[in-house]
């Protein structure tokens, strides 16, 4: 017999639906499969053919592939020029990996508040906290909707800085009319599984610039060249090759590569679910005064990540808290995202302390992912909705 809900009755849902889910079918199973039966499990031609599909997509001149969203962010600061003594703006409310790229760098994160609409880092508050040692703007596609990328980059090439748009959210986007990959200097990726399309683990850097391509390759190769026009000396041998910089091991294997490359021949398909269910969240919510929904900009033709339902607490007799375990009882199972990054002992233990940015700490007060994830049936998508509203009508003041 089903547990009583919070609200009372039983549980909209019998079983847990969860915030998100990678969906594989036989194709991509199959091209694991014939990578594992070919020569190359890493440093193979997949690598190349992914890039490649990335660049297609995208629009961007240049791709390269690495083991994840991290270490794609990593080597775009390096290749950015950050290190020591510089500065490095981003938004708190973002995977705390948008910061710690500066850190590892020797460079110093400084928090941007945000558009308290929709939820993306501001422009204006970029501009107040620039300074002669700010080096880069790292700008989150925040939930898959692009940032404000016109004004950002007016600003920062004004400012002879570099913009980094953290698009681990964004593949499958555009803005005025161009993909999302090919505008900022340059744009990092992630494949982890609950994003739009997956590779398990992965990530990717894209850009049009050639500078930064050729560091960005060092960088994800321990720093080592076969090219001779980068050599010190002159190669002995066809095994010849240098170390010229301080690189890291961030390659991908072959095998995720091609994943990868049939996920991305199912993009437009996830992408277009995506928006089906963002529509009906959108259209219900919106008719519910106790609940906020994210505002989009019209430059931003979306593809979600992430769909974001924010509770207005003074027309409910509950928190965030209680709505998020009321959400569980009726077995629709949330996350959230993102507790601010200077929320974290270790940044707390750096000098950061709560106030920098009041717009993204009540954000991150009402906030709750819900699911969203293309396997999702209609079904599924009223289950949400039916839970929801059994709530937000319950504890309504």
């Amino acid at each position: 017999m089903s547990k009583p809900a919070i609200c009372g009755g039983t549980p909209v849902r019998s079983e847990k639906i969860f915030y998100g889910h990678q969906y594989i079918d036989e194709a991509d199973i199959q091209a694991v499969v014939d990578v594992l039966k070919s020569d190359y499990l890493t440093c193979g031609p997949k690598i190349a053919e992914a890039e490649e599909k990335l660049c297609e997509i995208t629009g961007a001149k240049y791709a390269v592939l690495c083991s994840n969203g991290t270490a794609a962010l990593h080597i775009a600061c390096l290749a950015a020029g950050v290190g020591a003594g510089d500065e490095v703006i981003t938004t708190p409310i973002t995977f705390a990996a948008s910061a710690n790229c500066a850190l590892y760098c020797g460079a110093k994160p400084v928090f941007a508040d945000i558009n308290e609409e929709t939820y993306n880092i501001d422009p204006a508050c970029v501009k107040a906290l620039t300074t002669e040692r700010t080096k880069a703007v790292v700008a989150v596609d925040y939930t898959g909707q692009s940032a404000e990328l016109d004004e950002l980059l007016t600003h920062c090439h004004e400012n002879h800085l570099v913009l980094i748009e953290d698009g681990a959210h964004v593949i499958g986007t555009s803005y005025k009319g161009k993909k999302n990959g090919s505008i900022a200097d340059m744009t990092t990726l992630s494949f982890h599984p609950v994003k739009t399309v997956t590779s398990g683990e992965g990530g990717a850097v894209l850009t049009n610039n050639k500078e930064y391509y050729e560091k960005l390759l060092l960088y994800r190769a321990h720093g080592i060249t076969r090219d001779s026009a980068q050599m010190a000396n002159e190669p002995d041998g066809p095994w010849y090759y240098e170390q010229i910089t301080l690189g890291m091991n961030y390659r991908m294997t072959d095998m995720q590569a091609a994943l990868l490359i049939s996920q991305l021949d199912k993009l437009p398909m996830f992408s277009a679910r995506r928006k089906e269910i963002v529509k009906a969240y959108d259209e219900a919510f919106s008719q519910l005064p106790q609940l906020f929904v994210q505002r989009e900009i019209p430059e931003s033709d979306t593809t979600r990540h992430l769909y974001i339902l924010r509770i207005c607490p003074d027309k409910l007799t509950i928190d965030r808290k209680r709505f998020f375990e009321a959400l569980a009882a009726e077995n629709i199972c949330c996350n959230v995202h993102y507790i601010p990054t200077y929320y974290f002992p270790y940044y707390k233990e750096l000098g950061y302390e709560k106030g920098l940015c009041p717009k993204a700490e009540k954000l991150y007060d009402e906030i709750i992912s819900l699911p969203l994830y293309y396997a999702m049936t209609d079904e599924d998508v009223q289950d949400v909705i039916a839970a929801v509203t059994k709530i937000v009508n319950y504890f309504s003041k």
